[in-house]
Formats: structure tokens, sequence, C-alpha cells
């Protein structure tokens, strides 16, 4: 099945999809090789931390090569296994050239053990070519791990013969120090310590070749055999069927109830941690400080370090290590503190996260949530006030929720949880203190489909997140002169609802999208194209769309609400649209 895979076939053993960077087995726990260098050592440790929180006794062996050890992402990872001292073995295969430039070139200190001790994590370095002393070091390390001495670190120092890939031509080494060091090749010096010691004959060492040269010939005979993977069959494996109906929220309310969405948010945090034992918080000051936004204030001292588990600032880490719990059995929820800093963080949503269950053929959906505060208007700069859902609507094999009222606040997070795909939550910095009368949703709210806010008849205002209240607001500075606007809150960006988007333009015949994103390469956009390629015949007007100035957001505040979609422009917009003076 390894050989198949190779060769890109179905009888693979990740079905051909993820080739020879991306070898999978869900039956034997292997979660895995990974072409992002460094990219697994997060999920390592999440792996851990999942066997850490369900009770079971069991080390995570994670591989990694020298060029890893230049990562941020290894720093990160090695630290929070030590901090958290969870039962993770790191093997570092130190082949001396990451790809082609020499160690030495790379790394200050060359003897990688030495960076992992320095983080706290206890370290060996062994001679690579002997599978003896590797055995040994290996048994002596998984002893202590397994004996709650924390995480341990192996470094051998080894050599590869042959290129990093078929496209290497290897112009970065003479071939006088490759034969060098095939003078130590391991398999040879196995063979000769086990003659030595009597174990093995050259009878028996002869046998042996013919056996492993038979098993690699039937190898490559199986694949050359096995089939394509039907060019129909291209969409699967993309996001992993959801249930077919969900499980109601178990604390919805009885009756209407005044809350911001701050607390409606924390409610549905609340809820969560209370009835599904699986479920677990990460992130950064979200215990002992409250929260940046204090949605988690409180919850520390109700369910314990355990459970809401404060993160050193390691985006890249701690989100990988949601990725990896969530792959050994739980239900995390990361909290990146805001969308800027989920830029630290992107490789593993883009790289990892989103595409686990295609590249293993269907055998590790990822049952993640992420929520990330976002967005405008708090005179907080360019660093800090980001609008980029629409990046990450961008990729297949994640779901994208943007809530804005109350209710979708308080309900949404019960649904995503049910998700066996990661789901990323936006909340607009903006909109936590907006407050309303919660309608209870016993039966939990729908996380497909986009929301009619307000009907109307003659335009759509189709929007999402902190546009919502500046457009319904828009449609009731037009009703005055009586312009009815239908009001979408899109609040699914991925994947997105495009059947109640043609229905209410093929009603109305005309639409602006508000969008608090830049207008280039905005979600905007896309939704204008949708509609040009599927509703062009119903249109009575060209289509338009009102988003942010393209400048990073400044500082002053009469800057930032220039730059920002404001109710006057959207009304405006419309109004233009609508053949009016504006």
């Amino acid at each position: 099945r390894v050989m198949a895979e190779m060769y890109g076939k179905r009888d693979g053993c990740s079905l051909g999809r993820g080739g020879s960077m991306h070898l999978f087995d869900a039956e034997r726990r292997f979660f895995g090789g990974n072409a992002i260098v460094a990219g697994g050592l997060p999920l390592a440790v999440g792996l851990a931390l999942a066997d850490r929180l369900q009770g079971i006794e069991r080390a995570t062996v994670c591989f990694l090569g020298d060029g890893a050890a230049a990562e941020g992402a290894f720093y990160e990872s090695l630290n929070l296994a030590a901090l958290w001292q969870l039962p993770v073995l790191f093997v570092c295969e130190n082949n001396h050239y990451a790809m082609g430039t020499p160690i030495e070139v790379a790394h200050a200190e060359t003897a990688i053990h030495r960076k992992a001790e320095a983080i706290g994590v206890p370290a060996r370095q062994v001679d690579g070519m002997s599978v003896v002393q590797v055995e040994a070091a290996a048994r002596a390390a998984l002893e202590e791990i397994r004996g709650g001495q924390g995480p341990r670190f192996i470094e051998c120092d080894t050599y590869r013969f042959r290129a990093h890939s078929m496209f290497d031509p290897q112009l970065y080494r003479d071939q006088e120090e490759v034969a060098q060091w095939k003078e130590r090749d391991p398999i040879d010096r196995l063979a000769n310590w086990m003659q030595q010691a009597g174990l093995l004959d050259e009878e028996q060492q002869a046998s042996l070749d013919r056996e492993v040269t038979e098993e690699v010939e039937a190898a490559v005979r199986f694949a050359e055999d096995s089939e394509w993977e039907a060019v129909t069959d291209l969409h699967e494996h993309v996001m992993a069927p959801a249930p077919a109906s969900l499980e109601p929220p178990p604390e919805a309310e009885k009756g209407e109830t005044e809350m911001s969405l701050r607390e409606a948010f924390a409610r549905g945090l609340e809820e969560a941690l209370s009835h599904d034992k699986r479920v677990f918080i990460m992130g950064e000051d979200i215990g002992r400080y409250g929260g940046c936004y204090a949605v988690t204030r409180g919850m520390l001292e109700h369910f314990g370090p355990e459970r809401v588990r404060d993160t050193p600032l390691s985006e890249n880490a701690f989100t990988g290590a949601g990725i990896g719990a969530a792959l050994g059995g739980m239900r995390p929820i990361v909290e990146i503190m805001t969308v800027n800093f989920s830029l630290l963080a992107m490789d593993q949503i883009v790289n990892t996260a989103a595409t686990l269950l295609h590249m293993s053929g269907g055998q590790f959906p990822v049952p993640l949530v992420i929520r990330m505060a976002t967005g405008a208007g708090r005179q907080v700069a360019a660093q800090h006030s980001h609008s980029l859902e629409n990046w990450y609507a961008h990729v297949p094999g994640i779901r994208v929720l943007y809530p804005a009222t109350v209710e979708d606040a308080r309900y949404m997070l019960w649904s995503a949880l049910q998700d066996p795909n990661p789901v990323l939550i936006f909340e607009h910095v903006m909109l936590y203190n907006h407050s309303a009368e919660l309608t209870p949703q016993p039966d939990g709210v729908d996380i497909d489909k986009a929301v009619i806010r307000r009907p109307g008849r003659d335009i759509s205002l189709i929007t999402w997140g902190g546009c919502l209240y500046k457009s319904l607001e828009a449609a009731e500075l037009l009703a005055r002169d009586g312009i009815e606007a239908e009001v979408i809150d899109l609040r699914v960006l991925r994947p997105l609802d495009r059947d109640t988007l043609i229905e209410s333009v093929s009603r109305t015949r005309r639409a602006v999208v508000v969008d608090e994103g830049w207008l280039t390469g905005s979600l905007a956009g896309e939704i204008l194209a949708i509609l040009s390629e599927q509703a062009f015949w119903e249109l009575d007007a060209p289509l338009a769309r009102v988003c942010s100035e393209e400048v990073p957001m400044p500082y002053p505040r009469h800057l930032e609400e220039s730059a920002l979609p404001q109710v006057d422009k959207i009304v405006a917009t419309a109004r233009r649209i609508l053949g009016e003076q504006a």
C-alpha cells in the first residue's frame, strides 16, 4: 500500500491522494508525513495532550530533520511539550543538509539536541548510523516518558546517500563525502554486528536479502497493477459528511432575555464545556486574564486549568496542537486573540487542518473549532484592525462562520462542535457590546444557510459580521423614501449559501454587497461573480459593492471611520443602483 501510494494509485495507503510525502495509516495510528518543515511537531504535542486529557497512557513519537530545528514551530512545540510535561519523543534525523545548505551555514549551534535541552527537554545524541545505539536510546527515552517524566529528545547523527528529491542535482556536496558516509551504512553495520555476535550467518543474511528483494518487487507489481482513482471522485474527502441531524443545544434558554454578544459567546462556551467532556479551550490569556475581550472570564475557576488552558504566545504551536488533539479524539476550541495573530497560525490552518482529510484519503477528519476576534473600529491602527475572513473562505476543507446576532453568537458553537471538519468562527470586536433580546433557539441554528434579516422588494443588501447593523440602518433610511431593501446576513462564508443569494436577487433584481474587507480580491467580488454567472438575466441594474478603502487602517478616529463602509456610503450606493440622486 505504501508503494501504491508513491505511485499515486487508489490502493495506496492514502488512496493515492497524499503521495510520497504524505503517508497515513489510521489503523496503525500513523498520523502521516508532513511536507511542511516542522509542521508535524505541533500535531504530536496535540496528540499527546489528547491522550493526557483522556487518561490514556501512551507515548507519541515525532520524527523531524535538522532543518526543522531552524523553524519557529520547533521551539514553540518543544516548549509546549516541556511546559505541560507531555509524553512525546522527538527524534531528530540530523543528516547535515536540510535540503542543500550545510548545517554549519544554517545553525549557530549545530548540536541540535542542545537546542532541545535549552528549552527544557532532556536530550541525548546518538550515532544515527548505528541501529543498535538508536534502539537503545529510544528504549531508554520511552521508559522515561512512560514513567511520567515528560518529553524526551534524541538527535541521530546520520546522512542521506541519495538526493533530497528527484529534482536535486546534488551540486552542494562531493561524491567523496558520500562515499565516506556509505562506509558507515547502518544496514551493513547491523549485519556485521549480528554476525560477530553470532545472531546471523551468511546464509541467513543472503536469505533475508532475497526476501527483501522479493517483497519490494511484489510491492512494485502491486502498485503498477493498481487502478487510478476515478476523476469522478475528485471532490471526495474534501469535507467529512456532517451528521444528518444535529443535536439540539442542551441548555437552550426557555424565554426571551436580553444579553450582549459577549455574554452569548460565553454562554455557548460554558454549555459546550458542561455537556461534552471532550471539549476544552486553549489560547493566549483565556484563563487567568479572562480573555482579551472578557468572553472567557471566570471559566478557569469553574472548569479548571486542564480544560481552560492558557498557552504561551505561540499561535503556530497551539493551533497545531489543537489539530493534533482533534485527531486524538478531543473537541478542542482554539482561541486566537485577533485575526492578525492568525497569520502566524495560517500554516497549520491552511496546510494541515484543511488538507489532512483529503491527503489521508478520508482517514483523518479534523473536528476543530477556532475562534478569533476580527474587524476595525476600536482605534487600534493597522496591525489590529484587519478583516481577513475572505482569505480563509478561499480555502477548501474548512467551514467559516461569522455570527453577528445574539442568537448566532449563543448557539452556533454547539452546531460547529458537531461538524467533523475544521470550523473557523469570526467575532467582530465592535459587536461584543451589542445587546439585544435573545430569541431562544431550542433546535439550534443552521450553519449551512444565510438568513434574510429584513425582507424587501427593491434591492438586496448582502453583508455579514460588523456590517450587518450598518446595512440594517441603511435599509431603514431607504424605507423612509419608499425603497424596500432586503438585508441578507450571509453568516456562513464557506460554504456560501448561493441559493438564498440568487433567490433574493432574482426577486429584487438589484444588489449591493457590503464587505469590511478591502475591495481588491474581496469576498464581495466573489459574491458579485456568482450573481453575474447565475442570475445575470434577472438583473435590472449593474451590481455594486461597498468595501473598506484600500489603505492600512488608520489610527485617528475620523480617518478610520472614513476608511470603513458606513451607512451613508451604503445608502448612496443603493440609490445609485436604483437610478436615484445620491
